[in-house]
């Protein structure tokens, strides 16, 4: 989707300039693909814009058990620099704590690798084991997500997410932006 971001905020009656991403990737034989979709309000059903970045494989980390963030983060941060408006939350697919000591997950890494500018909220579908979240049940499911956040009060970030657009247990966007991931073609 195409747009110009500012005009859909004022359109959507915000003050200010709020400025909301999900982002998500997908890992493929050839490469993979990071996306992200822009938001005004926590309730939008659509995303105002659309971005993805892709990557070869020689350009992706491998998998290394506990350390997700070695091969996303940088992937992450690709889709993320094509942002032009400051952003104020970045929803990631995952946990931003590991532990209640403070271990870093792939959020609390990318929180740091934008300078802690604005929040991120980690929004994993599997509780971790020993990671501070608070369960959020949406729609008729009887799983809930599991949320994590650095920036922002936890019991907000989980607000946040009750309240995004969506029936089911991922909101639609989260649902949108893995798809976008999943569907673009890699060069």
């Amino acid at each position: 989707m195409g747009g110009d971001f500012g005009a859909m905020v004022q359109a959507s009656g915000m003050s200010g300039s709020a400025c909301l991403a999900c982002v998500d990737v997908d890992y493929r034989v050839r490469g993979a693909v990071a996306g992200c979709v822009l938001f005004a309000a926590w309730t939008d059903a659509v995303a105002a814009r659309e971005l993805v970045a892709t990557a070869r494989a020689d350009e992706v980390a491998a998998y290394v058990p506990g350390q997700l963030y070695l091969r996303e983060l940088p992937l992450l941060e690709r889709v993320l620099a094509q942002v032009t408006e400051p952003l104020d939350v970045v929803i990631v697919d995952g946990n931003v704590w590991l532990d209640g000591a403070g271990a870093p997950g792939l959020g609390a890494r990318l929180w740091e690798a934008r300078g802690r500018q604005g929040a991120v909220i980690g929004v994993a579908k599997r509780s971790y084991v020993g990671a501070p979240s608070i369960a959020v049940r949406r729609g008729d499911s009887a799983n809930p997500l599991h949320v994590t956040a650095a920036g922002m009060e936890p019991s907000l970030a989980a607000a946040h997410v009750r309240a995004m657009d969506g029936p089911f247990r991922l909101p639609t966007l989260l649902t949108r932006v893995d798809r976008l991931c999943r569907d673009a073609p890699l060069p």
